[in-house]
């Protein structure tokens, strides 16, 4: 009997075919399970965050003014931003007995400090001092901005926090009581995303709103708060001091994450506040804003590289996208309809269970149809964070190590730049 070589060469094409199409389905299958599993975490974890955020609260409300330390507000600056005045404005308008903003960029010409003594002007009743560190001799600039500053200031209660960041008149007044217990080191907050008018900006905000908080919340139940986030951090100048320094975290890009974990490593408690700062975004074309997830990305892979591994198993819309297609492909369309329900919900109730669940935001309801995208998109800059170990930032290009550390590539040296 002839067996004929292309029908022998077609059926096993086919079945090569029909075993990659189940092999998908099966991918599909324990992501949509895996992000599941995630989503209830992020639900209990929400609940439980919530739930110890009162004793804070508590804490804020029946603390006595008189016993407030005087604090010092870093604000590091690097150029003009759209909104710079209104987040400035708001540390300026700070309902506390006591404290002093200083205010730092690399040379006196910086088109921010045009704000800063407009509302220095404004505002003479606040102490307030602009500091010029010069060009950076560390990797991390904004590190040597915020080590200048710190020498001009005696109080030993500090605050930093980026300058794309806006809060309300009692942050102070909250972030701050925690610390007066000296076992705690260290404050950080969550952060609401605050969108510009364009697509992509309310997009990023909000990831910022619901992936972000998503993974704190769970880090938090499952392991305790380790790190922190640089839009608003509040510490004292003991538990600095027992790190070395801020200097401690000039070879970082993540100088925020290792700042909180060599203050939980030196032996103090971290924690996240009940009280939520808003992370202020920019109109910006679609690859300024990949640009910016894409060194987020990254600087998670090298901080946390086991824990970014396990991410890629939290999306839901990937899986819920390969289940469409190979269900499709394998005539069954039920199936393949049902396993994208499956992580479009998914989303969507994470959207509303944390965005507005626990920070209140908004657009997170309003949005929770988007979020969806925002997963997909997530997901694709996660993938990309593999490629290569390069990033841009504020004009500059740098390289993360292994170790994690970052060396700028084209920064000019002290001498090269002209007086």
């Amino acid at each position: 009997m002839r067996v004929d070589g292309q029908a022998v060469a077609w059926l096993v094409a086919i079945s090569f075919q029909l075993g990659v199409l189940k092999v998908s389905l099966g991918i599909a299958l324990l992501g949509l399970l895996t992000s599941t599993v995630f989503l209830a975490l992020v639900l209990s974890a929400t609940v439980r965050f919530k739930r110890k955020s009162r004793a804070y609260v508590r804490l804020a409300a029946s603390t006595d003014q008189q016993s407030l330390p005087p604090v010092s507000i870093f604000k590091p600056v690097h150029g003009m931003e759209a909104r710079l005045e209104d987040n400035l404005r708001s540390f300026f308008e700070q309902d506390y007995p006591e404290f002093a903003i200083f205010i730092g960029a690399r040379t006196p010409e910086d088109p921010a400090m045009t704000i800063a003594r407009k509302l220095q002007a404004e505002y003479p009743h606040v102490k307030s001092h602009l500091i010029f560190s010069g060009p950076p001799e560390w990797p991390n600039a904004k590190v040597f901005t915020l080590d200048k500053m710190m020498a001009q200031s005696r109080t030993e209660y500090i605050v930093t926090s980026d300058s794309d960041v806006r809060v309300g008149r009692d942050f102070l007044r909250n972030v701050i009581p925690p610390l007066l217990d000296r076992k705690l080191g260290l404050v950080t907050c969550l952060y609401v995303g605050d969108p510009a008018a364009d697509f992509w900006s309310r997009l990023e905000a909000l990831g910022m709103s619901v992936e972000m908080p998503s993974g704190v919340v769970v880090a938090d139940m499952l392991e305790g708060i380790r790190f922190a986030l640089g839009p608003a951090v509040a510490f004292r100048r003991d538990s600095l001091q027992a790190i070395g320094g801020i200097a401690a975290t000039a070879d970082y890009y993540s100088d925020d994450y290792v700042l909180g974990e060599k203050i939980w490593r030196a032996g103090y408690k971290v924690i996240f506040s009940h009280y939520f700062v808003h992370h202020v975004l920019t109109p910006r074309p679609f690859t300024r804003t990949l640009g910016d997830q894409l060194r987020w990305m990254k600087s998670t892979r090298h901080s946390r590289p086991w824990g970014h591994i396990g991410t890629g198993l939290t999306f839901a819309m990937p899986f819920a996208f390969l289940g469409l297609v190979a269900g499709y492909a394998l005539g069954r369309p039920e199936l393949a309809w049902g396993l994208f329900a499956v992580g479009y919900l998914n989303r969507v109730i994470q959207s509303l269970g944390v965005g507005w669940g626990l920070l209140k935001d908004r657009q997170a309801i309003s949005l929770c149809w988007l979020y969806p995208l925002r997963d997909l998109q997530g997901f694709a800059v996660w993938v990309a964070s593999y490629l290569s170990h390069d990033f841009h930032w504020r004009g500059e290009r740098y390289t993360f190590t292994d170790e994690g550390r970052i060396i700028p590539r084209d920064r000019k040296s002290q001498h090269e730049v002209p007086a």
